[in-house]
C-alpha cells in the first residue's frame, strides 16, 4: 500500500476517534474539572503505550531509540506544552460562552485554514489542490457548525477558543517537524506525560483537583485517555510522517462530522440538511485534498 494513503487511513482514523471523544468530553465535564479531565487522561494515554514500547524496544535491541535521545525528549516536551495549552483554552472558551458547541468546534477547526497560511512562512511546499481543499474544507465545516441565521459574533469566550486554534496548528507543525527524526511512539508519551504532569500541576494550584470513584465518570475519561489520548495521537504522529501538514488537517478536520454523527447516534441530537450538506462538503475537499498535482510532491 503507497505510504500516503496508509498514512491518510490513520489520520481518518484519528479523525473518528476524536469525533467520539467529543462526546466522552461533553459527559466527563459534568464530573471532571478542566485540569483534572486532562491530566488524568493523558496518564492514561501514557501508561497505555508503555507496555507496547517495552516489548517492542526489547525485539528491537540496540536498534531501539534511546528514551535519552535529545531530539526526542526535546520534541515530546514542546508536543505536549502545545497540546496541554490548546486543550486547557478550548475547555475554558467553551465554558464561559453561552454559544453552541458548534461555533467552538467550527473556530478550534480553523487550523485547517492556519496550517497552510503558517506552511508559506516557514517554507513548506504545499500543491495548489491542498490549499483549495483547505478552503472548501473551511466553508463544510461552517455550515456544518453554525446555525442557519445566526450572526457570528466575536466574544471573549471565542477569542480563547481562536487560541487554542492557534496552538494546535504549532502541534500540528510540531509533529511535522519532529514525527520523521525520533520514534513516533515514544515522542506520543512524552507529549502526553508532559502535557499530564501540566494539568496536575494547574488543577492543584485552582484547587480542582478531585477524584470520583463514580463508574458512570470513568467510562468517558478512560475512553478519552486509552483511544483519544493513547491510540489517536499515536496515529497522529504516526501518519503525518508522510504528508504535508496541510492536508494532515484536512483530513483531521474531519472530526468535526464525526462528532456531529457520534452525538447523533449516541445521545440522540437530530441531523439536519445543514449538517448534512456540511459533511457533504467537507468529505468532497477530503477527496481531493488527496489527488496529487502534476509535477507537485504531496
Amino acid at each position: 500500500m503507497n505510504k500516503q494513503i496508509r498514512s491518510s487511513i490513520l489520520l481518518l482514523i484519528t479523525a473518528i476517534i476524536w469525533g467520539v471523544a467529543f462526546v466522552a468530553q461533553d459527559v466527563g465535564m459534568d464530573y471532571w474539572s478542566p485540569f483534572a479531565f486532562n491530566g488524568i487522561r493523558n496518564y492514561i494515554g501514557a501508561a497505555v503505550l508503555l507496555p507496547f514500547i517495552y516489548l517492542r524496544d526489547k525485539s528491537r535491541g540496540e536498534k531501539a531509540q534511546k528514551w535519552s535521545d535529545k531530539t526526542l525528549i526535546t520534541g515530546g516536551v514542546l508536543c505536549g506544552i502545545a497540546l496541554c495549552s490548546a486543550t486547557c483554552f478550548q475547555q475554558f472558551g467553551i465554558q464561559l460562552s453561552d454559544a453552541s458547541a458548534g461555533k467552538a468546534g467550527f473556530i478550534t477547526a480553523f487550523y485547517i485554514v492556519l496550517v497552510p497560511i503558517a506552511g508559506i512562512f516557514i517554507k513548506k511546499k504545499c500543491p495548489v489542490t491542498a490549499y483549495v481543499a483547505a478552503v472548501i474544507a473551511a466553508v463544510g465545516l461552517y455550515i456544518l457548525c453554525i446555525p442557519a441565521g445566526e450572526v457570528f459574533r466575536v466574544e471573549f469566550a471565542d477569542i480563547l477558543v481562536f487560541i487554542c486554534a492557534l496552538i494546535f496548528t504549532i502541534q500540528i507543525l510540531l509533529v511535522d517537524h519532529y514525527s520523521p527524526k525520533v520514534d513516533g511512539v515514544k515522542l506520543a508519551c512524552i507529549q502526553f506525560f508532559t502535557s499530564a504532569v501540566i494539568s496536575t500541576v494547574g488543577a492543584f494550584v485552582t484547587g480542582s483537583f478531585s477524584v470520583t470513584f463514580n463508574l458512570t465518570a470513568w467510562i468517558p475519561i478512560l475512553y478519552a485517555g486509552i483511544l483519544s489520548s493513547g491510540v489517536a495521537y499515536t496515529l497522529q504522529i504516526i501518519g503525518q510522517k508522510n504528508l504535508n501538514p496541510t492536508v494532515a488537517s484536512i483530513i483531521m478536520s474531519l472530526e468535526a462530522c464525526v462528532s456531529v454523527i457520534a452525538a447523533w447516534i449516541i445521545l440522540g441530537d437530530a441531523m439536519n440538511a445543514r449538517q448534512i450538506t456540511g459533511c457533504v462538503i467537507m468529505f468532497a475537499a477530503i477527496l481531493l485534498a488527496q489527488v496529487p498535482t502534476k509535477g507537485e510532491k504531496i
